[in-house]
């Protein structure tokens, strides 16, 4: 066998020629889908892979469940001789996916190591999942030291877009592994000695706000976590706990009922109050954490809908024992230059000392050497280099990445005999940096070909995360032809991320990506025309009105926004009324008042519009057939 085929981990070899795994001369038995998933695995080592990432991989063309990867993952551990209490190759990210830690060398030269590894080859390595965050670090872990010994904690994690929250979080939920500690970790001694004595967990929901042009889902990112909870491998009683202790948050996760018992489940429920609705959910953290301590992240709290916000300061002020603790992150600059909801309810937690806040600031200059360490780990840079990367950067990690990547890309950093190095002068150099992270990524997307641009600024329309079936709307472009362009650009490592696949009740299915930053989708928001966005939102809200058909209430409060901004004033209306009545059903009070209030302002817009009509007796009401279009009595729900 060749040894520019083989990828060798600890005793094995992976053969990708041949899609064999040999333990010596022993080649051993996998199955064909396991196999795939180890190579994939194998050839990303140190970074972590989601499950909807490896479901697009090894499941393309078909949609399966959870179990599938569970027992890939079971048949590689018994085969590998892995446990997943103390793993030596897989490591189970919980809530997220999965990491390849191992070192893996190629012929003779590594070509990825564990973050651990020291290696001393030139060749690049993955990027390291924290560096210059363990103050921080050590806090969180302290933290859930004491929730889990019934000292609920919550803690806001706070700072500027890229300063690295998201990432200070994953590193924290990556050592946290069923009681125990995996990387990104810290020491046993290091947590409350409580927190060592109790058994296996703690479990984790995460859930993300999205940014919404007005009212949107009442609990949306709590929704999230729930689902996420009762999907999660070894969870099967969860749907059961819902179903007895919080039956109006069940109702909410249709997936997980038969049309016949949501409608049963509807009609008990029915006239029931907001305050059941956070009792509800108090009462099931509570009866939860009793069995398994729980860790429940709520990111981008500055796009979050009130109820949300209500719901987690309700949680936070009561007295009663859990093993709790919530982790939400925040930018400050949203949250005190508009007066969000969130600023009151923090002041009033911290006055209590119900809550802690964690400001994240730029690396310095050893976080940014660390960095270069594994980035470059045999390199020949200028003195005072990281000194220099600092000054430029102000020290916000998305920057200094954003800076470094480019720099290899376009061969200012060149990996030469005796190591990487700079190509040219670094004073000329560093004068020609950006003078922000916005500048920096803004030159790299006028890089791309027009097309691509095109798809992307059009992505950003659809959303955070999205379907490449509602890009192609846009776009009036077959699916194929957006798949293609976004699988080149995470090929790139620029913007976008795979996200899974996604099926719409007509029976399109598309790939799901995401930005990989939520300062990705801004920038490329801002590149299309006003014009532009328009047409795409109302493309995207009729397509997605036509897959849904039958359905269209599911997803009213997406759709009243894509119509709003596409200037379909009789569609908005419609669909910002059905958008109140799911908020109804959710007690999202708020909410509900939200859209009726946006509903009877374009009410209002076009009741002005057509005044001067009246008074000129050109047109009355009763006379339809001089009314506007989309008043007509044909016209449903207006």
């Amino acid at each position: 066998m060749p040894e520019e085929s083989a990828l060798c981990f600890g005793p094995f070899r992976l053969d990708v020629v041949n899609e064999r795994v040999w333990r010596g001369q022993e080649a051993l038995k996998l199955t064909r889908k396991a196999l795939a998933v180890l190579r994939y695995l194998v050839e990303h080592a140190g970074q972590l892979i989601t499950k909807d990432v490896l479901f697009t991989v090894v499941w393309p063309e078909v949609v399966v469940g959870d179990a599938a990867l569970t027992v890939c993952i079971r048949e590689l551990r018994q085969v590998l001789g892995d446990e997943a209490q103390a793993p030596q190759y897989i490591e189970t990210v919980y809530g997220r996916g999965y990491r390849f830690i191992s070192k893996v060398v190629s012929g003779q030269h590594s070509v990825v190591s564990s973050l651990s590894s020291s290696s001393a080859s030139n060749t690049q390595i993955p990027v390291p999942t924290l560096v210059g965050r363990e103050t921080e670090l050590t806090q969180l872990h302290k933290l859930l030291g004491k929730a889990m010994g019934g000292e609920r904690q919550f803690v806001f994690i706070t700072g500027e877009p890229g300063i690295g929250k998201t990432t200070l979080i994953d590193a924290f939920l990556g050592g946290i592994r069923n009681g125990g500690l995996g990387s990104g970790s810290l020491p046993p001694q290091s947590l409350e000695p409580q927190s060592q004595s109790l058994h296996p967990g703690p479990w984790i929901g995460r859930g993300q706000c999205i940014q919404q042009y007005g009212a949107g889902e009442g609990y949306l990112p709590i929704l999230t976590a729930l689902e996420q909870l009762c999907r999660e491998p070894g969870h099967e009683r969860f749907p059961t706990l819902l179903r007895q202790h919080a039956p109006l948050w069940l109702v909410q996760l249709p997936s997980f009922l038969s049309p016949e018992e949501r409608g049963q489940l509807q009609r008990e429920l029915q006239g029931t109050t907001r305050e059941r609705m956070l009792r509800e959910m108090a009462t099931l953290l509570e009866i939860l954490t009793v069995e398994m301590p729980l860790v429940l992240v709520l990111e981008d709290l500055h796009w979050s809908d009130p109820s949300t916000l209500d719901l987690a300061a309700m949680i936070a002020r009561r007295r009663e024992p859990a093993r709790l603790f919530i982790i939400g992150t925040y930018r400050p600059s949203e949250v005190f230059a508009n007066e969000h909801p969130l600023r009151t309810i923090m002041q009033e937690l911290r006055a209590h000392k119900q809550c802690q806040e964690l400001g994240l600031e730029g690396l310095n200059d050893a976080a940014i050497e660390e960095y270069l360490n594994t980035r470059f780990p045999v390199r020949v840079f200028p003195t005072r280099f990281a000194q220099m990367l600092h000054e430029r950067t102000g020290g916000n990690p998305l920057f200094v990445v954003n800076l470094v990547e480019d720099w290899v890309t376009h061969g200012t950093l060149a990996d030469g005999e005796g190591g990487w190095m700079v190509q040219g002068d670094i004073d000329t150099l560093l004068q020609q940096v950006p003078d922000s992270s916005r500048q920096l990524i803004t030159a790299q997307m006028a890089r791309l070909n027009p097309a691509t641009q095109q798809t992307l600024a059009a992505a950003s329309v659809a959303g955070a995360v999205f379907s490449a079936a509602a890009v192609a709307a846009a776009l009036e472009t077959p699916i194929t032809a957006v798949e293609t362009q976004c699988e080149e650009v995470v090929q790139q490592q620029l913007f976008l991320q795979r996200a899974g696949m996604e099926a719409w009740p007509d029976g399109t299915g598309a790939a799901r990506y995401g930005f990989r930053h939520a300062l990705y989708q801004e920038l490329w928001h801002e590149r299309g025309t006003l014009n532009q966005r328009r047409e795409w939102h109302q493309r995207i809200g009729l397509r997605k009105e036509g897959a849904y058909n039958g359905r269209v209430q599911e997803i009213a409060a997406e759709l009243a926004m894509h119509f709003e901004q596409g200037r379909d004033t009789r569609r908005a209306i419609q669909y910002l009324q059905q958008a109140a009545q799911n908020a109804l059903r959710r007690s999202s009070n708020i909410e509900a008042i939200h859209h009726l209030t946006k509903g009877l302002g374009l009410l209002r817009a076009v009741f002005s519009a057509v005044r001067p009509l009246v008074g000129s007796g050109s047109w009355h009401p009763i006379r339809q057939n001089s009314a506007p279009e989309w008043w007509q009595p044909s016209s449903k729900g207006t």
